[in-house]
């Protein structure tokens, strides 16, 4: 996959830690897949989707961590 950097052992180094890579039809896609894994889980925050020329759509990574869930209906979405 190109464009996409490679998973580093930091990522997924204890258990409960996800690297998530997203491909999806155009940028407001992949940002509402993002921001519906933030309001459930603690997330980095994603500036920018990645293009492959040539190809169609977009890519998207953010990382994970399901030690840390939003469990309280309005809390704002915790950023890594």
């Amino acid at each position: 996959m190109r464009g996409v950097d490679a998973i580093n052992e930091v990522h997924v180094s204890e258990p409960g830690l996800v690297v998530v890579d997203v491909a999806a039809a155009d940028d407001e896609t992949a940002f509402a897949f993002h921001t519906a894994l933030a309001a459930r889980w603690a997330t980095t925050s994603v500036e920018r989707t990645t293009r492959d020329p040539g190809q169609p759509g977009v890519r998207l990574r953010c990382y994970l961590d399901l030690r840390q869930p939003m469990d309280a209906p309005g809390q704002a979405p915790a950023v890594l």
